[in-house]
C-alpha cells in the first residue's frame, strides 16, 4: 500500500506575507531528506504564497506518528532559520510547544490517502494561500457531480455510479462531526451543504464503483483549534485522476471561474481564487486567494517530478480574469459582500469594538 501526504504550514515569510526565505526552503527540504532516511519512499518540498507544503510518499498509513513528527521537526527547524533571519510570523501555524504524536489539532493542515497502486497512479497536489477548506467545495461539486465539468459521468463505464461526498461541519469543535451523502441521488442535499463554505467543507470523496478514494482534503478549522485569529487555513488537497476517476482536465476545469471564497487581508474579506504557478507569492491586498496545482505520477512509492498544472497561457487569461475580479470587489472595501459577515471576522479588534458600541445603543421611546 502507499500512502500520500501532504503536511503544510506557514513558519516565516519575507516582508510581510508574501513568500518564505530560499534558506528557509533549503532548511525544510534538507531536513526531510536526511531525518526521512530508511521510511520516506519520496518527497516534494514546494511553497504556495508564504506556506510550506511537504508532500511525503510512503508506506506507513495515514496519521503515521512517525511522518507526522518528520514533519514537525522540519518546520521547527524551519522556524529557528525564519527566526535567525528576521521573518515574518515565525513558527506562526505551530500551535504547539512539542509534538504529541499526530500534527492535526497542532497548526499544520494534514491531507492523507491510502491506497493499492494502479499500474499507472496519476494524481493532483492542491495548495491554497490565503483563504480556508471550503475553498474546495464549489470545484469538487463540479468536478465530482456535474456532467456539465466533468463528461466522463456521462461518457465514462467507470464513474456511471457517482462518488460518494463525506462533508465535515467544521463549525463543531467536540469531534469530526461528519456526513456521507452520494451523487447523484442526494446531489441536492450535497448543494444544500456545501454552499456554506464557512461550516460544511468537503473532508474525502469516494468511487462508487470501487469503493476507492479520491480526494483527501485539509478540513480543520484553524481559528477553531488556537480559540484565536492565526492566520487562514490554507488549505491542502490530494486528488487521484483518470479512470475510475475524473481527468486531470476535468479537476482543473471549475478552477477557470475564480470563485469568490473568503480570505484575502487579514483572513477577512472575500475575493475570487486565482490558479497561480508553483512558488507563486502573495501580493496584492495580501491576496489575492491563490491555489497551485501540482501533477504528480507515483510508481512504487517514488514520485515523479512535477508538471505545474496551472503554467499554461490559457491560464494566463484567467488570472487576468481573476485580477479583475479581485479589483471590482476590493473596489467595496468594507462595504457588504466585500468583507466577510460578523460571525466570520477572525481578528479581535472590531469583536470588541463592537461590544463597546453595543453599550452606546439606547431604546428610544
Amino acid at each position: 500500500m502507499t500512502t500520500l501526504s501532504i503536511i503544510k504550514a506557514d513558519i516565516g515569510s519575507i516582508g510581510g506575507h508574501i513568500q518564505p526565505s530560499e534558506k528557509l526552503m533549503a532548511e525544510v527540504r534538507n531536513f526531510v531528506a536526511e531525518k526521512g532516511k530508511g521510511f520516506v519512499s519520496d518527497f516534494f518540498v514546494s511553497h504556495t504564497g508564504d506556506d510550506v507544503a511537504i508532500l511525503f510518499s510512503h508506506g506507513l498509513g495515514k496519521g503515521s506518528e512517525k511522518i507526522h513528527q518528520l514533519a514537525w521537526d522540519a518546520f521547527v527547524a524551519g522556524t529557528r532559520v525564519a527566526k535567525e533571519q528576521g521573518l515574518y510570523g515565525a513558527g506562526q501555524d505551530l500551535l504547539k510547544d512539542s509534538f504529541s504524536g499526530n500534527v492535526k489539532g497542532m497548526g499544520p493542515a494534514v491531507a492523507e490517502m491510502e491506497f493499492e497502486e494502479r499500474p499507472n497512479e496519476p494524481f493532483l497536489f492542491f495548495a491554497a494561500d490565503k483563504t480556508d477548506p471550503g475553498a474546495y467545495n464549489l470545484p469538487l461539486y463540479l468536478a465530482f457531480a456535474d456532467p456539465m465539468y466533468n463528461a466522463g459521468l456521462i461518457l465514462s463505464p467507470s464513474m456511471n455510479k457517482g462518488f460518494k461526498f463525506v462533508i465535515m461541519d467544521v463549525s463543531y469543535t467536540e469531534g469530526d462531526r461528519v456526513i456521507e451523502l452520494n451523487a447523484p441521488e442526494e446531489i441536492y442535499d450535497i448543494a444544500a451543504l456545501l454552499r456554506d463554505n464557512q461550516r460544511f467543507v468537503v473532508e474525502a470523496i469516494y468511487s462508487r464503483n470501487n469503493g476507492e478514494i479520491a480526494v483527501a482534503v485539509s478540513t480543520t478549522r484553524l481559528h477553531n483549534i488556537a480559540g484565536k485569529y492565526t492566520g487562514k487555513d490554507d488549505p491542502v488537497m490530494l486528488v487521484r485522476v483518470q479512470g475510475a476517476f475524473p481527468a486531470t482536465g476535468e479537476v482543473l476545469a471549475p478552477f477557470n471561474i475564480g470563485h469568490y471564497v473568503a480570505g484575502f487581508m487579514r483572513g477577512s474579506h472575500t475575493g475570487p481564487l486565482m490558479p497561480v504557478k508553483m512558488n507563486s507569492s502573495i501580493s496584492y491586498f495580501d491576496g489575492p486567494p491563490v491555489v497551485c496545482c501540482l501533477a504528480f505520477c507515483v510508481h512504487k512509492g517514488k514520485l515523479t517530478e512535477p508538471a505545474d498544472a496551472f503554467d499554461h497561457p490559457y491560464w494566463d487569461w484567467v488570472r487576468n480574469k481573476v485580477s479583475q475580479k479581485a479589483t471590482d470587489m476590493r473596489q467595496q472595501g468594507f462595504s457588504g459582500a466585500a468583507m466577510l459577515p460578523y460571525n466570520e471576522l477572525e481578528y479581535g479588534g472590531i469583536v470588541e469594538k463592537m461590544g463597546i458600541l453595543d453599550r452606546k445603543f439606547k431604546v428610544r421611546v
